[in-house]
């Protein structure tokens, strides 16, 4: 497991399970964002048993033991809400159907496979607690139950069922897309989107400084409208707050007359109110020239120095 950033309120990590777990875990400090960026695996806790595959969003409830077996090697972001709770946004005169249909959630079953793996034998469960793990040792395996009831329960939504919000006139800005919302963060789901068709709409983000929120985006397929070749999927971007950013150099020429009628990418934002820091990274892992890549929007600012002969 790799850690990406943290601040008081999240915990961002990578994981990549090759293989089946072989033990459980819980996190007690707060409810588990899985996204599933590759593979496929079955899912079983306290609550059954469900498939995950790539493009899911599985939210684990603070406490929830769980483990997956691997079907396809997984690659897994992790984004904890420290001491809160995953809820859904204040959809206002969207409607409750967007812009997803509640009715698209998976949840767990108490199923033939989530039977069959019950019965004696030695387990082990990994609690997270403070950031610090501990153990707990079983004789039998703990995710035992007959049956649950009640509102409080792991979901899954994958993202090809989030329908992107759009306005030919206006470029939205990603918080018009969020999916989740925590204490103090909240998590979008940039997904294809029509590009605008009115003439003197911006059809790339405008340059901003987001002076209110740090912003993390994990780039999960296809292109990413205003990053062109600067970013691929399965790559992550940071723009701290007070950071100037908006379209790639690459992509700035686009900004009023875009080639494509369609944009094709999924991603997944993370917005944090207060700083996150950024773990210490693997050597290799970071592209060290990212940040200076930006100077070359300068040659496009209307007060550019005319090119001398």
């Amino acid at each position: 497991m790799l850690p990406i950033a943290h601040n008081a309120v999240t915990r961002v990590r990578y994981l990549r399970l090759v293989q089946t777990m072989r033990h459980l875990v819980r996190n007690a400090d707060g409810d588990e964002l899985l996204f599933v960026h590759a593979g496929a695996g079955e899912l079983y806790c306290d609550y059954g048993h469900m498939s995950i595959g790539t493009g899911d969003y599985v939210i684990l409830p603070r406490g929830t033991m769980w483990r997956i077996e691997v079907a396809a090697e997984l690659d897994l972001l992790m984004v904890e809400a420290t001491g809160s709770s995953y809820a859904l946004p204040d959809r206002g005169m969207l409607g409750r159907h967007a812009p997803f249909d509640p009715g698209v959630l998976g949840i767990p079953a108490i199923d033939d496979a989530f039977l069959a793996q019950q019965g004696p034998g030695h387990w082990t469960v990994r609690v997270k607690r403070g950031n610090a793990f501990g153990t707990i040792e079983y004789a039998f395996n703990p995710l035992d139950a007959t049956g649950w009831k009640g509102d409080l329960y792991p979901v899954r939504l994958n993202v090809k069922d989030v329908r992107a919000i759009s306005s030919h006139r206006l470029h939205l800005p990603p918080s018009v897309r969020t999916s989740f919302v925590a204490d103090g963060f909240v998590v979008c789901t940039l997904a294809p989107r029509p590009v605008e068709t009115d003439a003197g709409a911006m059809k790339l983000p405008f340059f901003h400084n987001n002076d209110d929120y740090d912003e993390l985006i994990f780039y999960h397929s296809g292109t990413m409208s205003s990053r062109g070749a600067a970013i691929a999927p399965g790559m992550l971007t940071f723009h701290p707050s007070g950071f100037t950013h908006g379209p790639h150099p690459g992509t700035l020429p686009h900004m009023f007359q875009h080639p494509a009628t369609m944009f094709d990418g999924y991603s997944i934002a993370i917005d944090t109110r207060g700083a996150l820091a950024i773990a210490e990274l693997p050597v290799g892992v970071e592209v060290l020239d990212y940040a200076s890549s930006w100077q070359k929007s300068l040659a496009f600012a209307p007060d550019a120095a005319a090119e001398k002969p």
